[in-house]
Order: C-alpha cells, then sequence, then structure tokens
C-alpha cells in the first residue's frame, strides 16, 4: 500500500471500560465524525460513543478490519477489544483467540495499510518474581492467561515495529477506576464496584482482602496518558514503547474502604476474597514508571483522595440527572 487511506481513528472493543472514556476525549479532541467507535454489539443510546459513527467489527475478522479501514479511511487504531484477567481465567481459550488473535489482526492490518497502533498492556504482565516496585525492565512470568496474552501482545507489537516499521505503542495499565462505564470482568473491578455500592446501597461484599495493595489509576489519567503517549514523536520513545509502566497511585481495599467511610460514614463493608486474590497476590504493589516520565514526560494528576472525591461526586451527580 501507498499509505493510510486516511487520518481518522478506529477504536476496537469501544463499549469496554477504556473504549467509553476514549471515545468520549478523542472525539472533543479530533472531532466527533472523526473517530469511529467498533465493538461486537450495538452500544446502548445511552452510551457516550453513540453520538457519533458507529460500526459492528470483530477483531478476529481480518477481511472486516481492512474493509472497515478502507471505506472509513482509517489512519490510527486504538485497539482495546480484550478478554480481561478475571474472565479470561473462566474462559482460556477465548481469552487467547481474542487478546492474541485480535492483536495479531490488527498488526496485519496495519502493516498493510500503514497504519499507527495503540495496543495496551497491563499490570498483569508481572508475576509473583517481580519486585514488589516492578521496574520497566524486569522478567515477566505472568501466572494468569490474561497475563500471558498481554506479554505476547508487547512481543508482537516490538516485533511488528522492529521487522515492518508499524508505529505501535503501548502503555501496561494498572487498575483503571471510572465512573462512566460498569466494570469489565478485571481483577481491580472491586476499586470500581465499591463506589456504586457504597452509593447505592451502604454496603460492599470486596473479593479482595483488606491488606490488598495494588497500582491504581483514575481514568482521566489513564486517557490522558494514552493519548499523550499516541502524540508523542517516535523518535522519543524507546524499547519500552510496547508496553511501559505508568503509575497513578497505590492503595489497600482497606484504605480505599477508610477514604469512602469519611465521605459516607455509614458504608460499611466486608473482605470475602474469592479466586481473583490469587491474580491480586501475583502483581506488584506498585510500578517504577520513571522512564514514561523520561521518554515522554508521564506525571499523574490524580492521588487516593482526589480519585474518591471525583469517583462520588460525579456518581451522585449522574445518579440525580
Amino acid at each position: 500500500m501507498s499509505g493510510p487511506p486516511g487520518e481518522r481513528i478506529l477504536v476496537t472493543g469501544a463499549s469496554g471500560q477504556i473504549g467509553t472514556d476514549l471515545v468520549s476525549e478523542l472525539r472533543k479532541v479530533h472531532g466527533r465524525e472523526n473517530v469511529v467507535a467498533s465493538d461486537i454489539r450495538e452500544p446502548d443510546h445511552e452510551s457516550p460513543i453513540s453520538d457519533g459513527p458507529f460500526t459492528l467489527l470483530s477483531v478476529l475478522d481480518g477481511d472486516s478490519m481492512e474493509s472497515t479501514i478502507h471505506d472509513e479511511g482509517i489512519g490510527t487504531i486504538y485497539h482495546l477489544a480484550a478478554i480481561l484477567s478475571a474472565t479470561g481465567e473462566a474462559k482460556p481459550e477465548l481469552c487467547h483467540r481474542v487478546n492474541v488473535g485480535g492483536t495479531v489482526c490488527v498488526l496485519e492490518a496495519a502493516r498493510d495499510f500503514e497504519l499507527k497502533v495503540y495496543a495496551p498492556s497491563s499490570i498483569a504482565v508481572f508475576g509473583p518474581d517481580a519486585p514488589k516496585i516492578a521496574p520497566q525492565k524486569t522478567p515477566l512470568n505472568p501466572t494468569t492467561m490474561y497475563g500471558k496474552t498481554k506479554v505476547t501482545g508487547e512481543i508482537l507489537a516490538m516485533n511488528y515495529w522492529k521487522q515492518y516499521g508499524v508505529d505501535v505503542r503501548g502503555i501496561r495499565y494498572p487498575g483503571l477506576i471510572s465512573w462512566k462505564a460498569p466494570a469489565g470482568g478485571g481483577t481491580t473491578d472491586y476499586a470500581v464496584d465499591i463506589f456504586r455500592a457504597a452509593i447505592e446501597h451502604g454496603h460492599y461484599e470486596c473479593f479482595v482482602r483488606e491488606d490488598t495493595r495494588l497500582p491504581m489509576m483514575y481514568m482521566d489519567d489513564a486517557i490522558r496518558g494514552t493519548i499523550s503517549l499516541m502524540d508523542a514523536p517516535s523518535e522519543n520513545l524507546g524499547s519500552s514503547r510496547a508496553g511501559y509502566n505508568i503509575g497513578g497511585m497505590s492503595f489497600t481495599a482497606g484504605e480505599l474502604v477508610d477514604a469512602i467511610s469519611r465521605r459516607i460514614p455509614d458504608f460499611t463493608c466486608d473482605f470475602v476474597p474469592d479466586i481473583r486474590q490469587s491474580y491480586a497476590d501475583s502483581w506488584p504493589d506498585d510500578v517504577d514508571d520513571s522512564v514514561a516520565r523520561e521518554d515522554w514526560g508521564w506525571k499523574p494528576k490524580f492521588g487516593l483522595e482526589e480519585m474518591v472525591d471525583e469517583m462520588i461526586n460525579r456518581l451522585r451527580e449522574a445518579q440525580s440527572s
């Protein structure tokens, strides 16, 4: 091909937790008609992604992917379609097929059409042998199928960059916290569900221990970081371009409960760990994001207190509207 068929943006998995926020922000930046949302199901009419172009698309259908890129004049893909950690352990074959097969499909299309690609990774790439504050470069030996697919995704992205010149970039997302969309089957989802439960019921049953500490990030920071990475000059990005560590905040489940209780005094929480506890135990307490800070100027804005205020206020506003 002589180049991408256009300059519009395609977002796969747009109905998910990240996609809902990312599509909205990209449309603010690039214009509503220039960002095409896609998923395997039609969005709800109340979904933020329904206010602009949408197409049904499976990331496992290479022919449809190429047709969409050509017909919609796509120049950049934000590839968010994935099976998350808890769901991935329940359905490992599906997790591998979607997460690895879908990434290959997107990268092949990007190679054919000379597209720019964002393909996110996750803190799930780390295993129990990683330091508690995980450095950018350390052995990646995850114990979950989801984590293994994300390691494969990083390797694929670097191969396509080195061998074919496909401009692929990615972030190892911490647990993401958003008020706009429900959680999507991840181990860190307790930090999303807990807010709705606190406001609506005054009680939550948490599926990880009180002392479970994990890296987390408010969605606004994640979206800002994603777009900042994609806007960074390619020459600024080093060998971590397929999976930069980025940090936001790190807290235990108990610390989050305490922060919510200071704002909702009658809130109570029981800690009843399930299988997801073992996934959380295999991940680091925090990450070292110094490489992202040096390469493209990453810096978070939200800490625990700011995030809790924002989540409670936003959810209450949405409830009353």
